[in-house]
């Protein structure tokens, strides 16, 4: 029962996908230093420090990979020193004995504290592009096949205009297709902190190499490049600079608004019995209502969204108070904080992914909501043809709007059908037109260019926004966890 006892974070348990989880685990993140050791050793063996021998690189590449008792010896280590960072580099230098007095040579705990998690950021964000793409290109799918269906538009969650089904979608397909150009945009720029020093002035890297100035630039470009980076941040502190999490983490928050809007919409179609969410053939909808189908999914994607929202104002809070070169309270904080954003927009996305592809609509309950508010869109139709007939258009304005409140009250206070039509159909006034009422009330009639606009966007504007990614889309099902 030991694993049952302590806490474990959901994310990782239910949530998260097995990538991103191994991205922000222990094991990725000492790796990542000894790689970086390694790096270091190797840039400053080329450039010509004779101490590093080539058995001492050897030795660092065998053991680049962290075992299980060596993270027992590392903790005991900490316990000891109360440094996390001196305590792998002891640890390593046990594993690579050849190395041991040239690991981390130069450098400040920041060399691989910082330089981790900006790759650890650059990363997470190619784990996340693909997976956007992917939602883009199944909600596309989903709004070219819907695109001529006519429903109810509307405005502040009341009846208006029809537009379709498809139609709607490219609404958020449009804010989709921004955060893709965010999160790119965002992860194109992520550089890498480099080699600086304890303040960043690179003052123990110069006297490395007795005042050459060539090499300990040559040293910051070599290490970049060893690491996968051609962009350095030019100066930092001690730290890189804490805006580049905002400027990461930005993204994702705007993300996740557009995630929490597409799932309330579904989930207020679902309360009007016009769209669902995928059920699967045992699932339960509620413990006590067994006829209920729960829009759950929809509703952790809000719940999640709403916390990924909130981790904003914290990045912004922390770079705010870094005094001068660098304070340590931004260290704790965002041990949680970096790798929270990551898997909680990871697991948004797999929801909302698993939610577009198996995301299904009501035809004949949308036809219904149609019709019940139709007569009373169409009576501009109306009016416009009886004035063909000869009729005055204020006169035959003050009939419909005498006919139209009677059939209002029928609904609203006696709880019938719209009948403005039978109304109209039993009032001689409107006998010129009534063989015309059928095709005045034709929904199709009613959309615009709604079915139009859908192609359009779709065949144009998001095919050439995610051409650079075409590679990346797949028909994987989706399955979730729980």
């Amino acid at each position: 029962m030991e694993g049952y006892s302590t806490y474990t974070t959901p994310l990782t348990a239910r949530y998260a996908s097995r990538e991103m989880s191994h991205l922000f685990s222990r094991e990725k993140r000492i790796n990542t230093w000894r790689q970086l050791w390694l790096n270091l050793a190797t840039a400053e063996q080329r450039l010509g420090l004779t101490q590093i021998t080539d058995e001492a690189i050897q030795q660092l590449k065998d053991h680049v990979k962290i075992t299980a008792p060596e993270f027992e010896t590392a903790a005991q280590e900490e316990k000891r020193q109360r440094h996390d960072v001196m305590a792998h580099i002891y640890t390593y230098g046990l594993a690579a004995p050849a190395a041991a007095g040239i690991i981390h040579l130069g450098a400040t705990s920041c060399f691989v504290t910082d330089n981790a998690d900006l790759i650890f950021l650059r990363d997470g964000m190619d784990i996340l592009i693909p997976k956007l793409v992917n939602v883009i290109h199944r909600l596309s799918q989903w709004s070219m096949r819907y695109r001529d269906i006519p429903t109810l538009g509307f405005t502040h969650y009341q009846p208006a205009q029809l537009t379709t089904v498809g139609k709607r979608a490219t609404l958020w397909i449009q804010e989709l297709l921004w955060d893709l150009r965010n999160f790119v945009r965002a992860r194109n720029d992520i550089g890498f902190r480099g080699v600086k020093g304890t303040t960043g002035t690179q003052a123990s890297f110069l006297a490395l190499f007795d005042g050459d100035h060539d090499k300990v630039e040559e040293l910051d470009d070599l290490v970049a490049k060893l690491s996968g980076f051609d962009n350095v941040y030019p100066v930092t502190g001690q730290t890189y600079d804490r805006k580049i999490d905002i400027d990461v983490l930005q993204p994702l928050a705007s993300f996740a608004t557009t995630a929490h809007k597409i799932a309330t919409d579904i989930r207020l179609l679902a309360n009007l019995k016009e769209v669902e969410e995928p059920f699967e053939a045992g699932q339960i909808g509620s413990s006590a209502m067994a006829y209920k189908r729960n829009p759950m999914r929809c509703e952790r994607i809000c719940s999640q969204a709403r916390y990924i929202m909130n981790l904003i104002p914290n990045a912004l809070n922390t770079f705010s108070v870094q005094w001068f070169e660098r304070t340590l309270d931004d260290s704790s904080n965002r041990r949680s904080l970096i790798p929270e954003a990551f898997l909680f927009t990871d697991s948004v996305m797999k929801i909302l992914l698993n939610v577009i592809s198996g995301m299904v609509i009501y035809p004949k309950v949308i036809e219904k909501h149609v019709r019940a508010e139709l007569p009373f869109m169409a009576t501009e139709n109306i009016i416009m043809a009886m004035t063909k007939h000869g009729a005055s258009r204020h006169e035959c304005h003050e009939q419909i709007r005498v006919l139209s409140h009677q059939a209002g009250r029928v609904v609203k206070e006696e709880g019938g059908e719209n009948d403005l039509i039978e109304r109209i159909k039993n009032t001689a006034y409107f006998t010129p037109i009534h063989n015309e009422l059928d095709s005045l009330l034709d929904a199709s009639t009613f959309v615009g260019r709604a079915p139009e606009q859908t192609e359009s966007f779709v065949n144009k504007h998001v095919a050439a926004a995610i051409e650079p990614f075409k590679h990346m889309i797949t028909e994987e099902k989706v399955d979730l966890a729980v």
